[in-house]
Formats: C-alpha cells, structure tokens, sequence
C-alpha cells in the first residue's frame, strides 16, 4: 500500500521531461497554483476526453493563474502518437516507470477496474469518448488497473486538494478546479478538501 498525501501536505519534487522535450520540475511553479492529474495511458479514451475537456478549460485556467501538468504512465513514443495529438497547451509528462505516481501515492486497483466496468452507463461513457474522435484503443504493456488521481497544489507548494479516484472514470470535479483558479491564496486556505480511496 503506497502513502497516501493529504490536504496539507508539502507537494512532492520531481524533475521530468514535457512532450516538447522541455524540462518541467514543480519547483519551477512556485508562486502559482498548479494541476497534477494523473491518467492511466496515452492511449485510454476517457483519459483522452478528459484531457480534451482541460484543453477548452485551460485558456479560463491560465489567465487565473493555474498551470496544468498532466502525466501518463507510457512511454515518450506512445505519448506522442495518441494523447499528445491533442496539442495540448500545457505539459504532457510520459513516466512509463511510474516514477511520479509512487512519489504522489497513486494506486493500481484491479477491484476497482472491475468496478468501473461493472457500471451500467460504461458504455454510455465509452460511446461519448468515441464520439469526441477518442475510440476505445489497448496500449501494449499499458497498466490496465491505474486509477486517477489529481492535486490541487498551491503558492508555496502545498497539496490544498488531493482526490483519488475511487473508479477509472472518477477525477476532480471541474467545479473543484475553478474554484481553486479564481481564489486568492487566503480562500485557498479556508476550505481545503481530500478525497482518499
């Protein structure tokens, strides 16, 4: 069982490599907020509608001040050939090792696959991802039972929201994101949230 960050907590270092082949290190964030969401696979439809869905959030984001960093447990090239299609204007992290996801606690869970599948709208879910041009498509040695997860880290570098998913399709509610990118740093203080397994 890996240790799970809280509310509170100091956001963990690391140094990676964007789809650019720019370094990116959270440290070069501090003085502003930032999104860390963690997906299964480059090539995972509904990671791929999700991250579709942060493309057109992302311009409201940024003018308040929230950067987004995205990662990905596959490899630089699959990165490339399916999720980095997108043109995403923020950073895409390939850490086909789960280098990243250890330091930030995030967990693989087959039960929880098996309860993702076991919902009767998964395929409603899928269907909305296909439509959107994101077919269901397997990735060679992918992880099939990551789960999502995603932090809210503030100013100076503290967790003011860690959420893991409960399910595949489980991530931070949009309406969390936005109200974390238009508080100033005193209202990020007074309501913090957590979401554990």
């Amino acid at each position: 069982m890996t240790n799970l960050l809280i509310t509170g907590d100091k956001a963990p270092l690391f140094q990676s490599i964007d789809q650019h082949g720019d370094p990116v290190s959270l440290d070069q964030f501090r003085g502003g907020k930032v999104l860390l969401s963690f997906f299964r696979n480059a090539a995972c439809a509904m990671c791929n509608l999700r991250v579709h869905q942060m493309i057109q959030r992302y311009p409201d984001w940024r003018r308040q001040g929230l950067q987004v960093i995205a990662f990905f447990e596959s490899p630089d090239a699959n990165l490339h050939k399916y999720v980095g299609a997108q043109q995403a204007p923020f950073s895409l992290i390939a850490d086909p090792n789960a280098d990243i996801y250890s330091l930030y606690g995030v967990e693989s869970s087959e039960s929880k696959t098996e309860a993702t599948l076991a919902l009767p709208n998964v395929h409603e879910l899928a269907d909305e991802a296909a439509a959107a041009g994101f077919p269901l498509t397997p990735e060679d040695g992918a992880n099939f039972h990551r789960i999502p997860a995603e932090f809210l880290i503030d100013e100076e570098g503290i967790i003011r929201t860690a959420y893991y998913g409960k399910l595949i399709t489980d991530h931070l509610p949009f309406e969390w994101v936005d109200r974390f990118a238009a508080s100033s740093p005193e209202e990020a203080l007074m309501k913090p949230e957590n979401r554990s397994r």
